[in-house]
């Protein structure tokens, strides 16, 4: 009895599986998901029939996509600025942009704090003893991070 070994057919994914599984592993925004399902080689009308139903399914929202970079950018030490232009380059309407950042009750100069002691220590905040060269390397620092330029000197205190 020789047994015979059957290679399973693989059907072609369809656009709302794929779509479906994108959304399984975390929060995308409907721009991202239209691309990654053109990367994908799906035509235009079965895209825009996925995103319509993911939309009425309440599957695909970018404002949840919103809240949960937010929530996820802060953890991670990241300023107002920096996650706004992540959500831009993401395709997030600035309406939604505006209204997280009207709703969003964060603290940004504690959050400007906490990079900053979490990447100079606590012991250096005293700028006075610093060099401008030090200074400069810190200020950048926390620019990079999205941080505002009154978030910034309010935690250098200059």
């Amino acid at each position: 009895m020789s047994k015979e070994i059957k290679t399973p057919k693989f059907a072609k994914q369809t656009a709302l599986h794929c779509a479906v599984g994108l959304l399984a592993r975390r929060e995308h925004s409907e721009f991202e998901v239209r691309q990654k399902l053109t990367i994908r080689d799906f035509n235009v009308k079965e895209i825009e029939l996925v995103i319509e139903h993911l939309l009425a399914k309440d599957y695909l929202s970018d404002n949840r996509f919103a809240q949960s970079t937010c929530r996820y950018r802060v953890n991670r030490g990241y300023g107002w600025r920096y996650i706004a232009n992540e959500l831009k380059h993401k395709g997030v309407s600035m309406i939604i942009i505006q209204q997280l950042q009207k709703n969003c009750e964060i603290d940004w100069y504690l959050q400007a704090e906490l990079a900053y002691n979490k990447r100079f220590g606590e012991i250096e905040k005293d700028t006075s003893q610093i060099d401008q060269k030090a200074k400069a390397k810190r200020i950048r620092f926390l620019q990079y991070r999205g941080f505002s330029t009154d978030e910034i000197f309010t935690v250098l205190a200059i």
